[in-house]
């Protein structure tokens, strides 16, 4: 059976993010199988402007007379679905199922914003119909802010799912025991939940042959100077950084690393 799938995202499919990543492998292998899949694009704009979209008469209108059996919506884009998923009730017939990739409200800010958060959060993620979790611990995170979940499953983002890299990873055993530093290479968006800080940790105490290691790192996207401002902190701030080198900034979207 072939299906007409929607996704509704923010922006383009081709965003440099490991999310829009994980929904454009989705996209292709929907699309691979033989089901039609439409991209319905909502404009980025801050938090405060992507509650007004619930209102819009134009997405209303799209999602009402869209002709899918299944509509996918990225949960990054909750706040612009909190009321308007309540509005489509008795008005369409497809299921609308949420990819979650981790919630907002689990972030590292100050705790009165995720108080904020957090509510219209929960309203999102209770109106819909199912879930597609990316790991475990996401599933984990909706089902103690929600309770009981509606049916979901868990697609993991295998670490095999690149050809090259999986060819490229045979020849790790021989390049691991060759002279000279360890080369590590960071390619997200320098932020506290990514982890940066934890490796960075790990090389600190480590004892490696072959000199200090290197650590080549960058955002994926244009954070300006609060993302380099926090790349800083985690990198030691005005503390000496043991790690070799480090490097900051937009990675190149058609050249490779």
């Amino acid at each position: 059976m072939r299906l007409r799938i929607g996704l509704l995202i923010y922006g383009s499919l081709e965003t440099l993010s490991g999310g829009y990543l994980y929904d454009r492998l989705l996209v292709g292998y929907l699309r691979e199988q033989g089901h039609t899949v439409t991209i319905v694009s909502v404009p980025w704009q801050n938090y405060v402007r992507h509650l007004g979209h619930n209102f819009a008469p134009a997405l209303r209108h799209a999602l009402a007379t869209a002709d899918f059996d299944l509509l996918l919506q990225d949960e990054l884009n909750h706040p612009s679905l909190v009321w308007l998923n309540q509005w489509l009730r008795g008005r369409v017939r497809y299921p609308l199922i949420s990819i979650v990739h981790h919630l907002r409200c689990s972030e590292l800010r100050p705790a009165w914003q995720n108080a904020i958060y957090r509510p219209i959060e929960r309203r999102y993620l209770r109106s819909v119909d199912g879930f597609i979790f990316n790991s475990a611990t996401t599933k984990q995170t909706v089902e103690a802010l929600i309770g009981s979940l509606p049916p979901h499953t868990i697609a993991y983002p295998a670490g095999d799912r690149f050809p090259e890299a999986a060819e490229a990873s045979q020849n790790l055993p021989h390049k691991l025991e060759r002279l000279g530093p360890l080369r590590l290479l960071f390619v997200g968006n320098i932020i506290p939940r990514k982890g940066l800080h934890t490796l960075l940790n790990a090389l600190e105490r480590a004892q490696l042959p072959g000199g200090e290691p290197v650590l080549h790192a960058g955002h994926a996207t244009a954070g300006g100077a609060k993302s380099l401002a926090t790349a800083g902190a985690l990198l030691g701030g005005a503390e000496p950084c043991r790690v070799g080198r480090a490097f900051f900034g937009r990675a190149p979207a058609h050249r490779p690393l």
